[in-house]
């Protein structure tokens, strides 16, 4: 009996310890800053975990935790926005403060007894006053413009911050910034306050709403990945329940603007400025400042006067500065959102995540839409509706005659029609008994059109036909304009991480799109459709805080050759690294069939030594490509050396063509 009894309480020891520790337990989700203080007493270094949002481990090289202070220190800059802490707590009998003696009523010696005693105040109800916790800052200005040859202009400006509570759970934050002239900032700092945001923000510790000027971001997704500054309004929801969580998010707005591609080789000698052109060649693009991102030989630059480059967003150009110079070999890419005013653009996004500690689940739905019934920029008759309904999807079939019949105007550039070897052209006329037309004339190139510029005065450049030599057309210019399609662009998404152990990562993605390139006509829509699939698994082989870790990855896509992105998919070099020849105007690759794209590899690391990589990718286009490519990387810091290597060996074949390459980047030393 009494072995017996020993053995229970025994066994109730050992639970109760287990319960301890378990209690001690703490995982935390907090925002990436220099300097995080993670607890209020000190914490147990028998195990401490840094992992980023997606659940991946953080290299234990990168920050530096003190854990009498429990205080956490980054040494390097981490890329996420938010990262997440599992540690233990002491017991709180190690930390709990004890005291012989209540402090509090301890008093100074004194000979008035009056002062050891008060009587108790009854306890009054505070009333609630609403708005009473907010405050406000921010400037107005006035301005006067005063000329020799211009009457005198009153500028101002508005710049209103208000903050504060409106409860106990309810809180605001609202700015107002105004200008009465409505320009976007030339760019030239490094940080950008736009004129004309306005925006306001209700939050509380479960929910979110926000109207206004909002910047829409899907960063959780591989497919889907995309930011765009709107106009709108967005709501976002937590759901906390005892073993997970749940965060939904709903907005909708107007865009500002439209994702593009600019690609070009820069001049030897010349630091700009250099045009960005539009998707469709347009030469006159107002891109949403801070949108751009500039690439040069694949590297990411930084904007601003003492770094690499400066942009002009009104004009739409790009100068390098004096710090960087370029040559002819290097190839600029710039990803940006330009200002598209054809028609008036939606955009409705929505989603939901669902989180536990080993499953993460997301499900997400974006819809890019134009209204095809408010045009802005083209007044579109019944006949430029036809003529779109009958192209389809082939742009060089929207062109419709600029031609409006127009009464007589002095004041404006009228034509006539004629009868010139058979053909009808149109001549300057100023005529007011002429049956007069107002003509628009577009650039089509050399030896395209039958018009040229005879005459440029103060009213209106003056077009004149000339007749064709041989067939060949002698003019730059003809008598159309170009329509423009309404889009639009819906992606459907389903995602997912599941972590079984602390070595292991299994990840996935399917995504559907819907990508209608004129909403006027229902031609050519048998290729709207796409799909696309993601599966990625990373395995730690062996897994150390001091020693070299063997990390093992594969990572598989799949794309359907009509699926479409919202943004850039893949690296600003991807294409050339795999010397396929196609223009990268876009942000997918199209026109060569089903896409696979498959990558595995093995990564050896270790905290102080640096990292080593081998990777073989299979890229492989159904009617056009297959390829194998091999590339090796180190950075390693052996005694007083490091290391940098970064190698590529490529093998394709094509139905254009059979290559093989090799690209290196040199192997290099340094000493300290």
């Amino acid at each position: 009996m009494k072995y017996r009894l020993s053995i229970v309480l025994f066994l109730m020891c050992f639970f109760a310890l287990a319960q301890e520790q378990s209690s001690n337990y703490r995982s935390k989700k907090v925002s990436v800053r220099d300097t995080i203080v993670i607890d209020s007493v000190s914490i147990n270094p028998s195990r401490f975990i840094v992992k980023d949002k997606f659940g991946e481990l953080i290299d234990s090289t990168l920050y530096i935790i003190d854990y009498s202070k429990a205080v956490l220190t980054f040494n390097r800059t981490v890329t996420n926005d938010s990262i997440i802490i599992e540690y233990l707590r002491y017991p709180e009998f190690l930390t709990k403060t004890y005291n012989q003696l209540d402090r509090s009523i301890i008093v100074e010696d004194t000979k008035d007894l009056d002062k050891l005693y008060k009587l108790s105040q009854p306890s009054e109800s505070t009333s609630f006053t609403p708005f009473d916790g907010l405050s406000t800052s921010g400037s107005i200005s006035r301005g006067v413009t005063i000329g020799n040859n211009q009457n005198s202009v009153l500028n101002s400006e508005l710049d209103l911050q208000i903050t504060g509570k409106l409860n106990d759970k309810v809180s605001l934050r609202a700015s107002i910034q105004d200008a009465n002239i409505p320009l976007q900032e030339s760019g030239y700092s490094q940080r950008l306050d736009e004129f004309d945001q306005v925006f306001i923000e209700l939050f509380s510790d479960k929910w979110k709403i926000r109207a206004g000027d909002i910047d829409l971001t899907n960063k959780g997704s591989y497919y889907a990945n995309f930011s765009k500054r709107v106009q709108g309004l967005s709501v976002a929801v937590n759901l906390d329940h005892p073993e997970s969580k749940t965060q939904m998010t709903a907005s909708g707005a107007l865009v500002r603007g439209q994702f593009a591609t600019s690609q070009f080789r820069a001049q030897e000698g010349n630091q700009g400025p250099y045009k960005l052109q539009g998707p469709n060649g347009e030469l006159f693009v107002l891109i949403v400042s801070g949108s751009e991102m500039v690439y040069v030989n694949g590297l990411l630059l930084e904007r601003g006067e003492n770094k690499d480059y400066i942009i002009d967003y009104n004009a739409g150009e790009i100068i390098f500065n004096s710090t960087f110079p370029v040559t002819s070999e290097m190839r600029i890419t710039v990803d940006y959102q330009f200002s598209d005013r054809n028609y008036s653009r939606l955009v409705a996004f929505g989603g939901a995540n669902y989180e536990t500690e080993k499953l993460k689940l997301g499900v997400s739905v974006y819809n890019e839409n134009d209204a095809k019934n408010q045009p802005l920029q083209q007044n579109l008759s019944e006949e430029q509706v036809q003529i779109l309904a009958d192209a389809g999807d082939d742009n060089s079939l929207m062109i419709a005659p600029s031609a409006i019949p127009e009464p007589f105007n002095e004041n404006r550039v009228l034509y006539r029609k004629e009868i010139i070897n058979n053909e009808e052209v149109f001549v300057f006329s100023s005529d007011p008994d002429d049956e007069l037309f107002s003509v628009k004339f577009t650039l089509v190139g050399d030896n395209q059109g039958d018009y040229i510029v005879s005459n440029t005065s103060g009213l209106s450049t003056i077009f004149e036909y000339i007749a064709p030599i041989n067939g060949v057309p002698q003019g730059r210019y003809a008598p159309i304009i170009q329509l423009i399609a309404p889009t639009k662009l819906q992606i459907a998404v389903f995602n997912g991480t599941y972590q079984p152990s602390e070595k292991t990562n299994i990840g996935f993605e399917l995504a559907a799109s819907k990508n209608d390139l004129n909403l006027f006509s229902d031609k050519d829509d048998s290729n709207n459709d796409g799909v696309a699939a993601k599966f990625s698994v990373n395995q730690f082989l062996k897994k150390s805080d001091s020693l070299w870790n063997i990390n093992a990855i594969f990572d598989g896509d799949y794309i359907d050759d009509n699926f479409r992105t919202i943004e850039r998919l893949y690296r600003p070099e991807f294409i050339r690294d795999w010397n396929i020849d196609q223009p990268t105007s876009s942000q997918n690759i199209n026109g060569l069939g089903n896409q696979i794209f498959a990558t595995s590899g093995i990564e050896l690391m270790h905290p102080k030594k640096g990292i080593a990589s081998y990777q073989f990718e299979h890229l492989n286009f159904a009617n056009n490509f297959n390829g194998n490519r091999h590339v090796l990387a180190a950075s390693l810091k052996m005694n007083r050396f490091n290391i940098f290597s970064n190698s590529s060996y490529l093998t394709a074949n094509s139905t254009s063509n059979k290559s093989s390459s090799q690209s290196n980047k040199p192997l290099s030393f340094a000493s300290r």
